[in-house]
């Protein structure tokens, strides 16, 4: 990293808040980085960290930006980063990741098709063996290679595009990426996920709630975007909205009906029946997710995170709306803890 006078081959932009001893693993990741094509330009943008992450990034060099808004979401922060950056590629990386040393070199070239607007790796978790929410999420990230809606938070993409659709949503306290990457499709760009390793991620959930919150916030985040842009030629998420709507309504619904039915009749078949039929399901989505995982065990927990989330997604979904019907905004939800 340095700061010449001559433009960077490529800026990267790290954001995070209070990410404590995960802020050092990253900016020492983007330290290692093999052959960029020419100089690395390094900023972090703070959101408001009550740890001594400004200073931390300074001593690895970094231009530092701090922003304070009245609303906290990542889009404000990844904005104001690329905004201050003057390469034409802008790698953007969450504070909670580790970038592969390889994959700018292995991923950049992908941007002589001029209509490459956004190039994306595969995220990992770096500690799924700390907890079973750790371990089943980590499959989430799993996504195959090619043309793709959007990408999630770590991306390579091209400035000049950035500019052309004004950076990310900053109205939006999730969902920012693919909402973004919607509005590049719609100009014709693509978004392309490569077959490289990009970032190793650490969530660091161990607690249920941590879990239900961040499965909330997806719901929030699905509703919220999709709305946005039902009734288009290329509308997003709408499916799963519809989807999760039907399956979180069972899910929480079909229990209380069973149950009701067990003590009407005194007999506990009903749920017997219940039981029998959510084990299928739990093993019939275990079989189909195989090529995620080659652990029979990891592959049950998969298959009963992936219908279990329904839940609190459902919720997510109805307090955006009760939200939207009240005229208000949510804040920033929040499931991790800050890091020592």
């Amino acid at each position: 990293m340095t700061n010449v006078s001559a433009a960077p081959a490529m800026s990267v932009v790290l954001i995070g808040r209070n990410e404590g001893e995960r802020l050092v693993r990253c900016l020492d990741s983007v330290r290692s980085i093999r052959s960029p094509g020419g100089e690395v330009e390094l900023i972090y943008v703070d959101s408001a960290s009550t740890d001594d992450s400004p200073t931390v990034a300074e001593s690895f060099g970094a231009r530092v930006i701090i922003v304070r808004p009245e609303r906290p979401c990542a889009a404000v922060g990844r904005n104001a980063g690329w905004r201050a950056a003057t390469a034409p590629y802008v790698l953007f990386l969450d504070g909670d990741t580790i970038l592969h040393p390889d994959f700018v070199a292995a991923s950049v070239g992908a941007f002589a098709d001029p209509q490459v607007a956004v190039v994306w790796g595969h995220r990992r978790e770096l500690h799924p063996e700390v907890s079973i929410y750790n371990r089943v999420l980590d499959l989430d990230w799993l996504h195959p290679p090619g043309v793709s809606e959007f990408c999630g938070g770590d991306a390579l993409i091209r400035r000049a595009v950035l500019e052309e659709v004004e950076g990310y949503d900053e109205r939006l306290i999730a969902g920012e990426e693919p909402e973004m990457c919607r509005r590049m499709r719609g100009k014709g760009y693509v978004i392309l996920h490569v077959d490289q390793p990009m970032t190793g991620h650490d969530l660091a959930i161990t607690r249920w709630t941590q879990y239900w919150r961040r499965a909330v916030r997806t719901g929030h985040a699905y509703a919220e975007v999709a709305q946005r842009f039902r009734g288009t030629e290329l509308p997003l998420w709408d499916s799963e909205v519809r989807r999760n709507f039907t399956r979180g309504a069972f899910l929480m619904g079909f229990p209380v009906a069973a149950l009701g039915i067990s003590l009407v009749l005194g007999s506990a078949w009903p749920m017997l029946a219940l039981l029998g039929f959510l084990a299928a399901v739990v093993l019939r989505t275990s079989a189909k997710a195989r090529w995620r995982s080659s652990d029979p065990w990891t592959l049950v927990l998969y298959a009963l995170h992936s219908h279990l989330q329904q839940v609190p997604i459902l919720i997510g979904q109805l307090c955006y709306r009760y939200d939207r019907w009240m005229g208000r905004r949510r804040g920033l939800i929040e499931y991790k803890e800050l890091s020592r």
